[in-house]
């Protein structure tokens, strides 16, 4: 075993340069004590034109800052709510890209990582150290970085698959004890609660799940209870699946490969989901180039992918990363699992929002806010939920989809896009109304 030697935070990130590109890990696992010794060495004038890459983090981030400009710039792969207004105001940047492609940009040197600062597991009699929630696009900059900097703290769970790596990949070693973030769960809206019951509806026995965290999921999940032998693939999961496995529901039997396992590549949630994944052979952690990978997601059968949007057209071309042209979150893994489900053999992709936002504006609106980017193409849409009910627009012409769109529509805008579609489709539109009416 490699022999490891502590140093400071302040004296380890004493090897990043100007110009240099520092990669982050992510989520509950992000590098906070790294990030503020880096931020002082910015703030006394010793670097800049750094390169800050990471996927989601979560925490106060300053270095995107207004102060920081030409110091520290930003490049994201998912807009988080901590760094959403200095993305709107320019003062951070998003590199948009396919979830499953992040390790790609990286491990195929389309961004050269020069620095990787990661938060670890204390290392095992065997000279191993776990990277806990995170192993996404991570596992892939400790790979290709030129330098690898670690927190070693106790309280990052030890989990198991392609997150336990050999301390000989990590050049300095930092120790931490601060609380990895941990994510609060909210009480179910009557909404939620409405979308989760009809989304129930399309999971069979035996599917194999993948969800993402909020409302919406874990109404679905709460729906579940009576079922069978679920399985779960998906990038991430949060604590709205353990009263199923703790029921015996997750089982994972039924899947073709990967039995037994509930995998995902990050995880975000309570300190109860820290220590159930925490030792849990049952969970496997693996990089996102496996859990996102379309060709791999086909391969299980029944994939049931629930994905969220911030807006669907009447023609079902969804918006999930911006408002008009602010940017809001990111692509992540939508496109990956729409995809993979797509081929899976009696796979449901699914897309599920409330049919209002908080301010009753509709989500279902005739075209998509000028600037808004198309994350899920018409093309690549089958099943939609909303609170109103569920509709698959898979194999339909563009006027019966606007027909179907409309049936789950809030009652408060069926008029107006029904006029909306009219107008876009002449007079045949009022036969194939009159159709489905019968």
């Amino acid at each position: 075993m490699k022999q490891i030697n502590y140093t400071t935070a302040e004296d380890a990130v004493k090897i990043i340069k100007s110009g240099h590109r520092v990669h982050l890990s992510s989520v509950a696992v992000t590098p906070h004590k790294l990030i503020k010794a880096m931020v002082e060495r910015g703030r006394a004038g010793e670097i800049y034109g750094v390169k800050i890459q990471h996927i989601h983090i979560e925490g106060s981030i300053e270095y995107a800052d207004p102060e920081f400009e030409g110091i520290f710039d930003s490049e994201q792969f998912f807009v988080g709510g901590n760094l959403r207004k200095q993305t709107q105001a320019g003062y951070a940047d998003y590199i948009p890209v396919f979830l499953s492609e992040t390790q790609k940009l990286i491990r195929d040197g389309y961004l050269k990582v020069n620095v990787a600062m990661v938060m670890v597991s204390p290392p095992d009699k065997h000279g191993f150290v776990s990277l806990g929630t995170s192993v996404d696009a991570t596992l892939a900059a400790i790979e290709c970085a030129d330098k690898v900097i670690a927190l070693v703290n106790p309280n990052v769970p030890r989990t198991w698959g392609d997150a336990m790596i050999p301390v000989s990949l990590i050049d300095l070693f930092v120790e931490d004890d601060s609380p990895i973030y941990a994510h609060s769960i909210d009480p179910l809206s009557e909404i939620e609660i409405a979308i989760g019951k009809n989304v129930a509806t399309l999971v069979d026995d035996g599917a194999c799940l993948q969800m993402g965290i909020g409302g919406i999921p874990n109404a679905v999940l709460a729906q579940l209870g009576n079922h069978k032998d679920l399985g779960v693939h998906t990038e991430m999961f949060s604590d709205g699946i353990l009263p199923l496995v703790e029921k015996g529901v997750v089982t994972g039997r039924k899947k073709n490969f990967d039995k037994g396992k509930m995998v995902a590549s990050f995880l975000m949630g309570s300190r109860a989901l820290y220590e159930f994944v925490d030792d849990n052979p049952m969970v496997a952690m693996m990089d996102v180039a496996h859990t996102n990978n379309v060709a791999v997601i086909r391969k299980l059968d029944q994939v049931t992918a629930i994905n969220a949007a911030l807006a669907i057209d009447l023609t079902g071309q969804v918006c999930a990363d911006s408002i008009g042209i602010k940017h809001y979150s990111g692509v992540g893994g939508q496109i990956d699992f729409i995809r993979g489900a797509g081929y899976s053999k009696n796979g449901k992709p699914i897309i599920a929002m409330p049919s209002v936002t908080e301010k009753g504006l509709s989500k279902i609106s005739p075209t998509l806010i000028e600037g808004s980017g198309v994350v899920s193409t018409r093309a690549n849409i089958h099943w939609v939920v909303t609170e109103q009910g569920v509709v698959n627009l898979y194999g339909k012409t563009m006027q019966e989809r606007a027909k179907l769109l409309i049936s789950i529509a809030h009652p408060n805008h069926r008029e107006m896009l029904d006029q909306a579609a009219f107008e876009r489709f002449g007079s045949h539109y009022r036969f194939v109304a009159k159709e489905f009416n019968k």
